[in-house]
């Protein structure tokens, strides 16, 4: 396809996103959550991929595309409807991004192939599954670790903080590994890290 399907994709991608009712203050301008995430997701891709295809550039713009439309407080409460929730906001944004992406003048094929990479199919032999994941784990690591952190630090809770960094670790390649133990955390942060990976 042209450069121009592709960055009519993306504009498509976040004009959606730049509805979401949820914003976050990103070097004191207020801003829509996911518009911000996906332009993080993309920069994170840019940096560490330059050679990904089209079709994972858009999975990983996409990736939390609309988010907020399924609400968390939609499904069961504990571990198995949080799970659930997981499942079906995968199947959203594949299936969104797909729509999309027909409109721009894909096929329905490549329209397909993206949709299995957002749904994170095949991990194990898909790569670009395997890179769509990488990059949301850094984005975490790089952007909301720290909140995330201050949260369970609040409740005096290093232990479950430490374990959720142990399961994204679980998550990542070998490439993303080295790539995360590049970045330069905050001291507290990187203690933890630290913590979870020994």
């Amino acid at each position: 396809m042209t450069i121009e399907n592709l960055n009519n994709t993306l504009s498509a991608i976040d004009e959606i996103n730049r509805q979401d009712p949820n914003s976050i203050v990103v070097d004191g301008n207020t801003q829509a959550k996911e518009l911000v995430y996906g332009l993080q997701m993309t920069d994170c891709l840019k940096q560490y991929w330059p050679d990904a295809n089209e079709l994972l550039q858009i999975a990983v713009r996409a990736q939390h595309i609309k988010r907020w439309q399924l609400k968390r407080t939609e499904f069961a409460e504990g571990k198995a409807g949080y799970y659930q929730w997981r499942i079906a906001q995968g199947k959203f944004h594949a299936e969104l991004t797909a729509s999309i992406m027909v409109e721009q003048g894909y096929t329905v094929k490549e329209s397909e192939q993206c949709a299995a990479i957002i749904r994170k199919e095949n991990l194990t032999t898909n790569n670009d599954s395997q890179t769509l994941e990488d990059v949301a784990c850094l984005v975490f690591l790089m952007h909301y670790f720290n909140e995330f952190a201050a949260k369970y630090t609040e409740q005096d809770n290093e232990a479950k903080i430490v374990r959720i960094v142990q399961l994204t670790w679980k998550k990542m390649s070998e490439q993303a590994h080295d790539i995360a133990l590049s970045l330069t955390l905050p001291e507290h942060l990187a203690v933890i890290v630290t913590k979870a990976l020994s």
